[in-house]
């Protein structure tokens, strides 16, 4: 089952398919380190772009994360499972010029923390950092992008350096909770109430049409806040299609929690279903092919697909 987080958003850096920096980035051409690490020579701050010395000598053989600013001491500590929001640059370590950062775009990356969203020398150099916190991350290839490197952006067993502003954190429930709502109507699907963080049953009905408009109903309505547009929110979802009720993805079968910066969100049924409702709840969206993929078959997903997602609401960022 292929996770579908891809297609529902733009992507980002995600560590797994790496973007690439604007032409417009350039780093220091000097070659001055500090503590081992390649040095800041603009833009030192929390909150500021920084930019990036080029790596002197060779780089260390083993992940170094060395905190240039740490949050105040009541700020929590970052854990596995957390969702949270971040600022970064990443530049490799003979280069002078970064291939990807998020303070261009205005828009921090979201991720869940040691749930394998990106590559492990984020997960195992952010964990233990605090909140308000500017962390340096060298990353060697073992912990990066290894020896097939992300061409041709990142050259194979590069290491990689990144300045990372830890903005957010967020514990994150195993289940949306609330009140009971009746699902009273036979032609749409059902979904399960349980509460134990087990994928809910769906069952799609075999012998009704699809709606032709999107459907976005609760489940389980929780009395948090509404979600807007501007949102960052973790989700647990499955994702099926309507005509033979197959899944095609599920957070549940990887153990891990999503985050969708809604911003990114290119599903319009999608985004459309989760903005209005309320944090903690467990939502059905009955999604017609005109506000998801179309005319276009998306890896498993026949075109004209009718798809439908359970989803829960976890937090909001």
């Amino acid at each position: 089952m292929r996770r579908l987080a891809g297609l529902l958003v733009v992507p980002l850096l995600l560590l797994s398919t790496a973007a690439c920096g604007s032409d417009d980035d350039k780093g220091s051409d000097s070659t001055s380190s500090k503590n081992g690490v390649p040095a800041i020579t603009a833009g030192a701050k929390f909150g500021e772009k920084p930019t990036l010395a080029k790596g002197e000598g060779d780089p260390p053989k083993e992940l170094k994360t060395e905190v240039l600013s740490k949050g105040k001491d009541d700020a929590a500590t970052l854990k596995k499972g957390d969702a949270i929001e971040v600022n970064y640059l990443g530049q490799q370590w003979d280069s002078t010029k970064p291939f990807d950062n998020s303070f261009d775009r205005k828009q921090p990356f979201p991720l869940t923390l040691g749930a394998g969203m990106v590559i492990p020398g984020w997960d195992k150099g952010l964990e233990g950092q605090k909140v308000g916190s500017r962390v340096q991350l060298v990353i060697p290839p073992e912990d990066g992008y290894g020896a097939q490197g992300q061409p041709p952006t990142i050259k194979p067993n590069a290491t990689l350096v990144f300045v990372v502003d830890i903005l957010k954190a967020k514990s994150i429930p195993t289940s949306a909770k609330g009140s009971e709502v009746a699902q009273d109507n036979i032609d749409l699907p059902k979904i399960g109430t349980n509460t134990d963080g087990k994928a809910p049953k769906v069952t799609v009905p075999k012998k009704s049409d699809p709606p032709k408009k999107l459907v976005s109903s609760y489940v389980l309505e929780s009395d948090g806040a509404k979600v807007k547009d501007t949102d960052t929110v973790s989700v647990a979802y499955q994702g099926l299609i309507w005509k033979d009720g197959k899944l095609f993805d599920s957070t549940y079968a990887q153990g891990k929690t999503q985050q969708f910066a809604l911003p990114q969100v290119t599903l319009k049924g999608l985004k459309d279903g989760l903005v209005g409702k309320k944090a903690g709840s467990r939502l059905l969206l009955v999604i017609p092919p005109d506000q998801a993929f179309g005319d276009k078959k998306q890896d498993t997903i026949p075109a004209n697909s009718t798809l439908v997602f359970q989803v829960d609401i976890l937090a909001v960022m």
